[in-house]
């Protein structure tokens, strides 16, 4: 139970970071900001991949997130 206890922890703060970084780069590209949204993304990936890697989502996952993530802010690049 104290090691399911103590993975549960970890991951409930990994997921947080992953939530919170896909959340803020959504918004700004709700917002059309271009270099928030590249520099959100950048975070994003990097928290995606640190996820993955911890085994906390499964890769897969993550390389949805990612490319849904990245096509999102091409998408207002090609606009601006």
């Amino acid at each position: 139970m104290r090691v399911t206890a103590r993975k549960t922890v970890r991951n409930k703060i990994v997921t947080g970071v992953v939530k919170s970084a896909v959340k803020k780069t959504r918004e700004a590209v709700t917002a059309n900001n271009l270099e928030t949204a590249q520099k959100n993304l950048k975070d994003a990936i990097k928290a995606i991949d640190k996820a993955a890697q911890k085994k906390v989502i499964k890769k897969n996952t993550a390389a949805r997130k990612k490319s849904r993530l990245n096509t999102m802010v091409k998408k207002i690049a090609l606009k601006a």
